[in-house]
């Protein structure tokens, strides 16, 4: 047999089988590292949930003082106070899972806590009408605190929705979303019309 006729013992197709292999190690480890990241953003977005939960929860409890304090007063508008306990206890019912934030249950949550920011703004300028209020020291400290609640809430609320805008460009940019199909976009919090706004809790004391 001459050596023109030997044939090497490597099969022709080991080497595409070789290439291929590496292909596929290289694939998996980079779809391993989206996946990873993704769930790291995910995780980024339900910490930021859990300080907007803990800002409302906050202010709630100052509520609750606030209407032990305020219902001590004589003559006070009792309506008043009720419009404000119902919307708070109406928005401690609305529960939001932060690893599933549907747009209609972000939207839920957000009414009612638009519905509670209405309600305490009603009272606090009614309580202007009652000078011993206005002198209360705990009342005074009250005030105080839920001003700085309010703003904790809206900078808990824009540093969610910094999250949700990495998370969800991370998500549905190409070629990720091939890999994360089970990551769906998140909902951004956004400004009840006509309901939403800043408490003012500043009184002309004099």
């Amino acid at each position: 047999m001459s050596s023109s006729t030997v044939k090497s013992g490597r099969p022709g197709w080991v080497i595409p089988a070789i290439i291929i292999g590496i292909l596929a190690v290289i694939i998996f480890f980079w779809s391993v590292n989206i996946k990873n990241s993704a769930l790291e953003f995910s995780q980024g977005v339900s910490k930021s949930w859990g300080d907007v939960n803990t800002s409302y929860q906050r202010r709630n409890d100052l509520i609750g003082n606030l209407v032990k304090t305020v219902e001590g007063a004589a003559n006070f508008e009792k309506s008043t106070l009720v419009e404000v306990t119902q919307a708070r206890a109406a928005a401690t019912q609305v529960k939001v899972d932060p690893s599933n934030i549907t747009p209609e249950k972000l939207a839920e949550f957000n009414q009612a806590q638009a519905g509670v920011s209405s309600a305490l703004s009603r009272l606090l300028v009614t309580v202007e009408a009652y000078p011993t209020l206005q002198t209360n020291q705990n009342f005074l400290k009250l005030q105080d605190e839920l001003a700085s609640t309010e703003n904790e809430i809206r900078t808990a609320r824009t540093r969610y929705n910094e999250k949700v805008e990495v998370y969800n460009n991370y998500v549905l940019r190409f070629p990720n979303s091939m890999f994360l199909g089970n990551y769906k976009e998140k909902p951004y919090f956004e400004a009840v019309a006509s309901a939403y706004k800043p408490v003012d809790v500043q009184f002309n004391i004099k």
